[in-house]
């Protein structure tokens, strides 16, 4: 299986991200997840072989399953030959496209996107708990005392952040809402994004699976609130194995944490340029991404996309 590092599409670039590479159609986009993986805000010289398949497929996955509580960005998934050969008349293209872009790509609504990353906690993990630690608080909510490492919280808070391509995100404050004219927006982004998480947390707990947290991204399509981007992915969430759930301890991830614990192990300074993983790693965090997309799913990852 060969490892998508870098699309070359014969289609307008919109945006080249970490992981995702967006072409332009006008009032449309058409995005690719790669099987390109970052960390500490670093890509890898390797990639992770389907993990673009797990995210498209999974994000579309979760974008009709909460479609009822908010309206997403989601047009065509483009998941097989037959569905790409269908979406030319969508893309207004008439050339070949490349094979790769079935299983790994979709087409969307082009929306006018929200700087804000809109993370949703329901447990106390990773930099919450570094925080809660030294403050006692997770961005501006004070939470009680005595609280341990990966435990639930009361109810679930919303923590958002700024969004940015030039600086690390920092919680969001007054002025940022001002300044980014979303006074308005604001209670709705916090409503939806509870609501999402909720429900996607009640459905997790029937599959074995905690949704520690996640984020959101919503943008304005026609001027109304949508999600946007991805959705509950192993890139954008935490996600435990419940039936391995410790309170008091960090615990066992589906997603790139082996990467992470290589990388710290390695001694490597988290300065680019990032060192290549060994086989081990890469076959040990594909193994994660597959898994979590057959529990939430029941089906195995689509990666034979001739039909």
């Amino acid at each position: 299986m060969s490892v998508l590092l870098q699309t070359n599409l014969p289609l307008p670039l919109f945006s080249h991200g970490k992981v995702r590479d967006v072409c332009d159609l006008g009032d449309k986009l058409l995005i690719v997840s790669t099987d390109r993986i970052s960390a500490f805000d670093a890509v890898l010289p390797c990639g992770i072989p389907d993990k673009g398949k797990v995210l498209n497929q999974l994000s579309a996955f979760w974008f009709e399953k909460t479609a009822h509580i908010v309206p997403n960005h989601l047009i065509k998934v483009i998941n097989s030959n037959v569905t790409l050969n269908e979406v030319k008349n969508l893309l207004n293209y008439s050339g070949e496209l490349p094979d790769y872009l079935a299983g790994r790509s979709m087409i969307v609504a082009k929306a006018k996107r929200i700087l804000v990353e809109c993370i949703v906690r329901g447990y106390l993990s990773g930099s919450a708990w570094a925080e809660y630690k030294e403050t006692g608080k997770v961005g501006n909510i004070h939470l009680k005392s005595g609280m341990k490492e990966s435990e639930e919280l009361p109810q679930p808070i919303f923590t958002p952040t700024t969004k940015s391509d030039t600086e690390h995100d920092r919680p969001l404050n007054e002025q940022d809402i001002r300044s980014l004219g979303i006074k308005e927006l604001i209670e709705d982004l916090e409503k939806k994004s509870l609501l999402i998480y909720c429900y996607a947390r009640d459905y997790a707990k029937n599959k074995g699976i905690i949704i520690a947290d996640t984020k959101f991204e919503f943008g304005l399509i026609n001027n109304k609130l949508a999600l946007i981007d991805e959705l509950l992915t192993p890139d954008s969430s935490r996600f435990w194995d419940a039936s391995q759930y410790k309170p008091g301890q960090s615990q066992i991830s589906f997603d790139k944490q082996p990467v992470r614990d290589w990388l710290l192990a390695s001694g490597w300074n988290k300065e680019p340029p990032a060192p290549m993983l060994p086989s081990e790693v890469i076959e040990a965090t594909t193994q994660r991404y597959d898994k979590i997309y057959e529990l939430f799913t029941g089906k195995e990852l689509i990666t034979d996309v001739s039909s």
